[in-house]
């Protein structure tokens, strides 16, 4: 279904109002105010982009996890698809999420939206059978619950080198 939205749907409406802004002020117009929200648009999602980039820099460098700023990057990088995508309805989506405000509100939104997504798929993964939907780290050194080492699995780690046949003959 969002496939439908996205490539049949989407279109029709943005072909129905350009076609009737092209009624009230002509195909010249219509085409240069494509043009010119896209161009202003890609201006405008640079500079907000910058801002962007350097706070999230400035938190990873104080050790803290910039997950705002992720998320206020990826509102920006679809703004910045919907103003390069011919058309005035996504142009106006595209402008409505560089307004800072809005994108803040949705910000949120797009944190809870991503954030179970991935617990479940990076280095922890939700147990089943632990209850209270606590993850645990697949990735610790101690093999069981309670901290003690499991024996199912051992790893050891090492250096090797591979002699040369021949040396060995003599």
């Amino acid at each position: 279904m969002p496939l439908l939205i996205i490539f049949i749907i989407i279109p029709l409406i943005e072909l129905a109002v350009i076609l009737k802004v092209n009624s009230f002020i002509g195909i010249g117009w219509t085409l240069g105010l494509i043009i010119i929200t896209a161009f202003v648009g890609v201006k405008l999602l640079r500079q907000q982009g910058i801002s962007t980039l350097l706070r999230a820099n400035q938190k990873m460098q104080q050790g803290q996890m910039p997950a705002l700023e992720l998320a206020e990057g990826f509102l920006l990088a679809l703004a910045g698809a919907l103003l390069l995508t011919p058309g005035f309805v996504t142009d106006a989506v595209g402008f409505f999420l560089l307004v800072p405000a809005t994108r803040k509100a949705l910000v949120h939104k797009v944190i809870a939206f991503i954030t179970p997504r991935m617990m479940t798929g990076g280095s922890f993964q939700a147990d089943p059978f632990n209850q209270g939907g606590q993850f645990k780290d697949v990735h610790s050194r101690s093999g069981s619950p309670n901290g003690s080492q499991s024996h199912d699995k051992i790893t050891i780690e090492g250096e090797y080198t591979k002699a040369d046949s021949s040396q060995d003959d003599k």
